[in-house]
């Protein structure tokens, strides 16, 4: 599958603030138009989970809010998986949204999962209410974006640049996304994982040793059990 990549107009003059959003204020309630995202982002984080990745002051969200004040008009996107290094308040206070600079750090990575539902997830447009990429690009100006297709297993990486914009990331020798804050691979795996057989994002470390999964690290124990004489116990 080839997916153009959207022309980015200049960026328009943003007036770009960092408040707590408003109790009153009604978040979007859209239902998960893609029945793979949920597994595709307990995989991504349970992975990060198992490696000892995921700090206290660090935390990954699925469908959840990520907000700003942009020309005095609150913007709220949903990515469909996000990663967040630290945090600098309870993490009560990010129960139902979370505000980049004033909460915590911007996202390190936004990721999108496409569907046949068509998306916004190219969409440069930078008017109110301005699209998925102008808004991770020019205003959150997330480090990298992701867009993956369950289906096909197609994954973009883009990476921000000096200028501002977004880039296409270029795979390395090993096939792999190199993610140089996280120092993390990102890449595809296809296999299964809770009776879904297909596509993967996985996690691979600097020396490409795939993350593994909660199961998959206790099938392995369980057959170092059995090699060592020893009968795990179920």
């Amino acid at each position: 599958m080839v997916i153009a990549q959207p022309l980015t107009p200049q960026t328009p003059s943003l007036t770009i603030a960092w408040e707590k959003l408003p109790d009153d204020y009604k978040l979007p309630d859209d239902p998960v138009d893609n029945v793979n995202q949920p597994a595709l982002a307990a995989a991504l984080t349970d992975s990060l989970n198992q490696a000892g990745l995921i700090a206290d002051t660090s935390f990954t969200m699925t469908n959840y809010g990520i907000c700003a004040t942009v020309n005095e008009e609150i913007v709220v996107k949903a990515p469909d998986w996000a990663y967040v290094a630290q945090i600098t308040v309870p993490r009560a206070e990010i129960e139902r949204s979370y505000t980049p600079h004033l909460q915590g750090d911007v996202p390190t990575i936004v990721m999108e999962f496409l569907s046949e539902t068509a998306g916004d997830e190219y969409s440069s447009k930078p008017t109110y209410p301005p699209g998925k990429w102008f808004y991770y690009e020019a205003v959150l100006q997330v480090p990298y974006y992701a867009i993956f297709e369950p289906t096909s297993g197609d994954l973009e990486v883009y990476g921000l640049q000096e200028d501002g914009h977004y880039s296409i990331q270029i795979m390395a020798e090993n096939g792999l996304y190199w993610l140089e804050s996280m120092q993390l691979f990102l890449g595809v795996w296809q296999g299964e994982r809770e009776n879904r057989t297909g596509y993967w994002l996985r996690w691979w470390d600097v020396e490409g040793n795939l993350l593994l999964w909660g199961i998959e690290r206790a099938e392995r124990l369980r057959a170092q059990l059995r090699a060592a004489g020893i009968e795990p116990e179920d």
